[in-house]
């Protein structure tokens, strides 16, 4: 008589392999919000205020996860993108201003990408006329030629090179205990830089785009209401590693550059201005992060956009459609991208003028749209069971509260400087 053994699989693994198999819009939508804009920002603050405005990071990655994690349940418990949901619940004029706003930030935004990638690409010696195309090519060729499953290991993929700046970080041999200091203890000169330093982490961190994309990306994914307690370990994990990575380049760029009186006006100048200061690695590194942030976002943002128009006409796609299947969907992707690496090869496109203006859409389209999810979130007829509970609901409304006043303050100093 012979005896089968039977391969029992520990709890363990299976809890790691179910978490496994619901991993991706937090992570994903967290990481892609450290994009070159992110950088930017992160790299200006830590260059103007050294450790200084570390808390407003800290504060600006707390509302990520919250809003994350009720975009992220949105999305399963009603099958909807935000867009389609907006529609929806408030009305087709509603739906199509806000996605109307959505494309033209997202294609600001996404200038913004290319901007980074042809910074970062001429700090190695390659053309913009090279690197942008290539770019271009290479996220086109990753979403409209790949399942979903194939996309989203890419995705992850590219989300390793954020490595380099907690690699650059160490390197700059940071004031740690100032640096706790400006995590804990909240100080906040009242002039136009610091309010408008201070509203851009915000936005940046918060940024509108990636609130839409984690919604319809989890509907993408097919995640069940089973998969919500997991979900929200993903979200919460993606939302710390972007505050994380901010940290990090933060204080990079506050031992270095602050410490010695080193003004930037972008992510690239900080590369540079980090090789006499810290070595060519940690200048390589910085650059390099850069451009592996530029590809992840320059993916997710035209998705984004692809997912809310499709939302808002009434026909939903998903990556794995075909381009015959879903036209709409695939046109909007490719309408994006080609418009955006166009502008940033146009001789003397007013780049500066075209981030700024993204910037300030931004910050006017996120209000609305965190006041439509909270809208949603307490829609018993669309949350069920999972409606927002009254102490959620407060937490909300401090956070739209404190939005509303930055956006404000930002606005009064940018109509009058």
């Amino acid at each position: 008589m012979v005896e089968t053994k039977k391969t029992l699989i520990s709890p363990k693994k299976i809890r790691i392999a179910a978490l496994l198999s619901v991993m991706g819009p937090g992570m994903i939508a967290g990481l892609s919000d450290d994009d070159p804009a992110g950088i930017t920002t992160y790299s200006v603050v830590g260059s103007k205020y050294g450790y200084q405005l570390l808390w407003v990071l800290v504060a600006s990655t707390f509302a990520l996860i919250v809003f994350q994690d009720l975009g992220a349940r949105i999305g399963v418990v009603t099958r909807q993108g935000m867009i389609g949901l907006v529609r929806q619940k408030y009305g087709a004029r509603s739906g199509t201003l806000s996605a109307t706003a959505l494309i033209l930030a997202n294609i600001g935004t996404m200038t913004a990408e290319f901007a980074g990638i042809a910074a970062a690409g001429e700090l190695f010696g390659l053309s913009r006329y090279v690197s942008v195309p290539l770019a271009a090519l290479l996220v086109s060729f990753l979403v409209l030629r790949g399942s979903f499953a194939r996309v989203e290991k890419v995705f992850f993929v590219i989300s390793a090179v954020f490595i380099a700046y907690v690699i650059a970080g160490f390197m700059s041999h940071p004031d740690w205990g100032q640096a706790l200091r400006g995590v804990v203890v909240p100080s906040l000169p009242f002039n136009h830089d610091a309010i408008y330093l201070a509203t851009a982490t915000l936005g940046t961190t918060l940024a509108p785009w990636g609130l839409a994309f984690i919604q319809s990306y989890a509907v993408d994914k097919r995640l069940t209401r089973d998969d919500l307690k997991l979900l929200r370990v993903d979200v919460w994990t993606g939302s710390l590693l972007t505050g994380i990575i901010g940290f990090f380049v933060v204080v990079t760029c506050a031992a270095t550059l602050h410490k010695e009186g080193i003004t930037i006006n972008d992510a690239s100048d900080a590369a540079r201005a980090l090789q006499p200061l810290a070595g060519t690695l940690a200048k390589d590194l910085f650059a390099f992060g850069l451009i592996g942030a530029a590809l992840l976002a320059a993916s997710i943002l035209p998705l984004s956009t692809a997912y809310s128009v499709s939302d808002l006409t009434g026909r939903p796609a998903a990556l794995d459609d075909s381009p015959k299947e879903a036209p709409l969907f695939y046109a909007t992707f490719g309408a994006i991208t080609t418009i955006s690496a166009v502008l940033i090869l146009i001789p003397g496109a007013p780049l500066i003028k075209i981030l700024v203006l993204t910037q300030i859409l931004n910050a006017v389209l996120l209000l609305p749209l965190l006041l439509y999810m909270f809208g949603i979130a307490k829609d018993e007829r669309l949350m069920g069971e999972y409606v927002a509970s009254k102490n959620m609901r407060r937490l909300y409304l401090v956070i739209i509260s404190v939005v509303a006043f930055a956006i404000g303050c930002m606005l009064w100093f940018t109509v009058f400087p």
